[in-house]
């Protein structure tokens, strides 16, 4: 060995002399000094074992050379990329009398089984769905997209980190523009950071309004939405150790949209998508409208309704805004109690905090049994949305509004309402307008937003991805012809 690899293998021992996995064995072979270098917990023994250590101790002096530059993807005399190749499961080789290290890409990665989401459930269509190790989940796409336009750029991301991050595209169909300002957000990742680079971690440094209530980027664990999105024109970002794909750009109604939708025959999945929409208005306003009726506007109220709603909360010793917050946060300790527990535990949980809670806090006098008829439809009509992100901005809303028609009755709610719609219609999602097709008002666009028409009616891809290419159908049911 030179004196620069001996010196080279002395550097990298010093800097892992700690690690009990860090393994270094020497070999002899013909007369040939060998010095392995890997952590037996990244790179696979038996690989090194079957692949390698017996083909090394066979060859001649001549044949080594040829052979290890043949097996192997790269040499190097740098010190800092023999550290990043032996934490990534390489093991490096010392070869007497050669002047570089060879590296050997010898790991066995820790898999799973693709099982289907459990955030994302699904009744018709494929249950399968991403896993943490970001080639497999490239492959999972490849499958679905077997077309050669289909690019998989991987970048490195964090300078410590060194995260393995895929923007994957349709070359033919995204919009060159969308692209590179994908492409120069994400360049802006690369700082030195001790943080493990995740989606969310990108979600957060890459969308538009990183103080908006509503989410910018769509975020789905299922390989057929992230599929079809593709071939709409958006881009899917993934990082390696994460089940979960980014797409970018999106509009408010792609979080109300689910994978059933486009399984299911149109006609119910058009009345689906209204439900959603009319859970939304729910989630976000029923018990503010309750605040404003019971506080200022009982003149709305048919008369049969108005001494029953004035006998039920006339007893309570608080005003029902107070009434309202706490039965608001005790159904989402509840929900998160639910969350973090065991799966036995959080059901007995629901059970209690539905049953047992609700009926003592009214028998109690604490809340009125109208509060917790609201409070049970407001709860469940923010579960309907698929997209958990949006679901929980529609939460958070729902306390500004509570507030103000606390304050101002229905003029008051009136007001936040409009707030919300001009947020709304102000935001965008990498250029792209986040309440498209409503601002700005396209007619096309509505065919898949609140409603869904028939597939053979969708001729074109959504104006809002700006892709290449519109058309994305052409033959529209051509069997259906009575002339013949």
């Amino acid at each position: 060995m030179t004196y620069q690899t001996k010196n080279l293998i002395n550097q990298v021992k010093n800097i892992f002399l700690e690690s009990s996995d860090f393994t270094n064995k020497t070999l002899l072979s013909n007369e040939i000094k060998l010095e392995l270098l890997y952590f037996s917990s990244l790179a696979s023994s038996d690989k090194l074992i079957e692949n390698i250590v017996p083909y090394l101790t066979k060859l001649e002096d001549s044949q080594f050379q040829d052979y290890l530059y043949n097996i192997t993807t790269r040499h190097t005399k740098e010190l800092d990329e023999v550290i990043e190749s032996l934490l990534k499961g390489y093991i490096a080789l010392a070869v007497e009398d050669a002047d570089v290290l060879f590296l050997i890409y010898l790991s066995d990665p820790i898999k799973r089984s693709i099982d289907e989401p459990k955030s994302e459930l699904i009744v018709r269509g494929s249950h399968a769905g991403f896993v943490e190790h970001l080639s497999t989940n490239i492959q999972i796409i490849r499958n679905f997209i077997i077309d050669r336009n289909l690019v998989v750029h991987i970048i490195q991301l964090g300078t410590k980190t060194k995260t393995s991050t895929a923007i994957i595209y349709r070359e033919d169909l995204v919009n060159s523009a969308i692209l590179a300002e994908v492409k120069r957000r994400l360049s802006y990742i690369n700082i030195e950071t001790d943080i493990l680079i995740t989606p969310g971690f990108i979600e957060e440094f890459i969308e538009d309004d990183p103080f908006s209530v509503f989410p910018q980027i769509l975020y789905t664990e299922r390989p057929d939405r992230v599929g079809e999105n593709i071939m709409d024109g958006r881009i899917a970002i993934m990082t390696e150790g994460s089940p979960a794909a980014l797409i970018v750009p999106v509009n408010f109604f792609s979080f109300y949209q689910s994978p059933d939708d486009y399984n299911s025959r149109w006609t119910t999945a058009s009345f689906i998508r209204i439900l959603r929409m009319v859970s939304l208005i729910i989630a976000i306003t029923f018990p503010s409208i309750y605040i404003g009726i019971v506080s200022f506007h009982l003149e709305v109220l048919p008369n049969k309704l108005i001494i029953p709603m004035k006998n039920a909360v006339e007893n309570i010793p608080y005003p029902p805004i107070i009434e309202a917050i706490v039965m608001e946060v005790t159904i989402e300790l509840i929900r998160e109690a639910g969350i973090r527990l065991p799966t036995p535990i959080s059901q007995t949980i629901g059970i209690v905090g539905g049953l047992v809670i609700g009926d003592a806090v009214v028998k109690a006098g604490l809340v009125s049994n109208v509060m917790i008829v609201v409070v049970a439809i407001t709860a469940i009509s923010s579960f309907v949305v698929p997209s958990n992100e949006l679901s929980a901005a529609v939460r958070m809303l729902r306390f500004p509004l509570m507030l103000i028609a606390a304050t101002f009755g229905f003029i008051g709610l009136v007001f936040g309402f409009i707030v919300i719609l001009i947020k709304l219609c102000k935001q965008e999602s990498f250029g792209v307008p986040y309440f498209y097709p409503l601002a700005p008002f396209r007619i096309n666009g509505l065919k898949d937003s609140v409603i869904r028409l028939p597939l053979w009616l969708m001729k074109e891809r959504p104006q809002d991805t700006m892709a290449k290419r519109k058309k994305k159908m052409k033959l529209i049911r051509g069997w259906d012809n009575h002339d013949q």
